[in-house]
């Protein structure tokens, strides 16, 4: 696309930070004012689409199988375009946010890939947002260093052997960047800044070694969403002169609606799709955002006696696995997000047991990778699917056709046995209090009671908070789920934080505000769609 001159972005209310002025750049910023002008009021309708989805499927109390794509579904001839050999063998994928050190780290793993974050595991202040973009220049052009100014310790690429493949995760459709506006003083989709500044600086020098750019997508709730993608990456190639095809994305499937439209999804991304991956935190978190009002059959228990194989989720992802090697494409198995312990060796071999446990289930289901959220477990992962695969690269070839997935099945949430506990209610406040306080002072990445934890977390917590109140949900102690039993839940965590901190640590921390945050998503009558929409109001930077 020739370039007319666009609109000038404007910077708002940010202080400038060292380098900054290597991503923002006058041509950078004329890149993201073409993609604002021509994509962000498609965003906008789709945004709206969302709402209105969800409110029939608060009127219906279901979901289905779209009659209207039916015959896309049922052509056997489609496929989504050849993986490139950068992205061909992806059996483990370590995930993390983009500061220097997990950059490092990251590329250092031994993974296959890294999922570099700038959306759950990244909390979006302007200093993450742009000094991520630099990581990620550092990252290709092989100068990127880190030394912890606390401990002193240094931190470099190793200077030979094979670095893992970045792969990008830009925000939400749904997030803005408030520090970007056009001349009206409208804010740019915060997905068009981060897919837009690591394109712009990055796609080029990728393109050559044959690198990328590759791309994860958050939080798509359709195959309408995922058409949009495809047409920002036609326009940002021709844009650049980058041959098209030449991006390669793979969508998370974390929302309930997505699950009804993989098939699809794939369809409208065919020429830049590599594969879908299994987004199992996000996902529970959509399904109880979806079906909150939809009475006690849809009443998810405690988070963590929702494991994968149950019935529902098992539908989920053998319909995933099924789907992505009809069409040609990798299926990707979910995050194992266990901490290790440096302590209490104990905690790391129950842990690692069941680590091992999830990824062999995942090999043997035909994944052909899964994620991981530290560089401990990467052996563990490797080990699991070196076990199924061997020498070849993804295991494409199961096609699970033995897999008969009905619409009901990915609902079926009433088949659980395991029913809501007093100890689930204290977790999810303890849980949600801790993360919302790290993600205002911009931590996104956050290991809670053993477990790395990021947005999708604090929006279960908050979720099934809200569900069990509105659907009168009477715990394993026979106490009832009430506004006034989550208010003294929390009341008695938030004293017991500032017993375990002293006064001048709980002080300087956003305790309160982190408090008082959760309560609001979780008790107000009007569910906000997403936690970050209004913890972004109040984000330190």
């Amino acid at each position: 696309m020739s370039a007319p001159a666009p609109s000038p972005l404007v910077i708002v209310d940010a202080e400038p930070l060292p380098r900054q002025e290597e991503v923002l750049t006058e041509p950078a910023l004329a890149f993201l004012a073409a993609l604002h002008r021509r994509f962000t009021p498609r965003r906008d309708e789709l945004l709206a689409r969302r709402a209105e989805r969800r409110a029939e499927i608060a009127r219906t109390g279901t979901l289905g199988f779209l009659p209207e794509t039916a015959a896309i579904r049922a052509d056997d001839s489609w496929r989504v375009a050849p993986a490139p050999e950068a992205l061909d063998d992806r059996r483990v994928e370590i995930t993390g946010p983009t500061d220097r050190r997990m950059t490092v780290n990251a590329l250092n793993s031994g993974a296959r890939v890294w999922l570099a974050d700038f959306e759950d595991a990244s909390s979006p202040t302007w200093e993450n947002v742009v000094t991520g973009q630099l990581s990620l220049i550092d990252a290709h052009t092989r100068t990127i260093d880190f030394t912890d100014p606390v401990s002193g310790r240094s931190y470099a690429l190793r200077p030979d052997g094979e670095l893992a493949t970045v792969v990008v995760r830009p925000r939400g459709w749904h997030l803005d960047e408030r520090h970007l506006t056009d001349p009206d003083g409208t804010p740019v989709p915060g997905a068009l800044v981060d897919f837009g500044l690591y394109f712009f600086h990055n796609a080029e020098r990728l393109a050559e070694r044959g690198r990328g750019p590759y791309f994860y997508l958050p939080k798509t709730e359709s195959h309408l969403e995922a058409r949009l993608w495809n047409e920002v990456f036609v326009v940002a190639q021709e844009y650049l002169g980058i041959p098209r095809g030449t991006v390669r994305a793979t969508v998370l499937i974390e929302t309930i609606t997505a699950a009804y439209e993989m098939e699809e999804i794939l369809y409208e991304l065919r020429e830049h799709a590599s594969g879908l991956n299994a987004g199992r935190w996000d996902y529970l978190f959509s399904l109880i955002k979806n079906f909150r009002d939809g009475g006690p059959k849809f009443v998810l228990p405690d988070r963590n006696a929702v494991t994968m194989t149950a019935p529902f989720m098992r539908a989920y992802t053998e319909l995933l696995v099924r789907t992505c090697h009809k069409r040609g494409a990798h299926a990707i198995g979910g995050m194992a997000a266990f901490i290790p312990s440096r302590r209490d060796p104990e905690v790391n071999k129950v842990a690692f047991e069941k680590v091992r446990a999830d990824k062999d289930r995942e090999a043997d289901d035909g994944f052909d990778g899964s994620w991981v959220a530290h560089p401990d477990l990467v052996p563990i992962a490797m080990e699991s699917f070196d076990r199924v695969l061997g020498d070849r690269p993804h295991q494409k070839d199961r096609l699970r056709e033995d897999v008969d997935v009905r619409a009901e099945d990915l609902i079926a949430v009433d088949t659980l046995d395991a029913r809501p506990t007093y100890a689930g209610l204290v977790n999810a406040v303890q849980v949600g209090i801790r993360y919302i306080e790290a993600w205002l002072r911009g931590l996104g990445a956050v290991a809670i009671f053993h477990l790395m934890e990021d947005a999708a977390t604090a929006e279960i917590s908050r979720s099934q908070i809200w569900q069990w109140i509105n659907a009168e949900v009477v715990l394993d102690n026979g106490e009832r789920v009430t506004a006034e039993l989550v208010r003294e839940v929390a009341a008695g965590d938030l004293a017991d934080i500032r017993a375990e901190l002293g006064e001048e640590a709980f002080a300087a921390g956003d305790w309160q505000q982190a408090h008082d945050l959760l309560l609001q998503v979780a008790l107000d009558e009007d569910y906000a769609d997403f936690l970050t929409l209004p913890a972004y109001e109040r984000l330190r930077g």
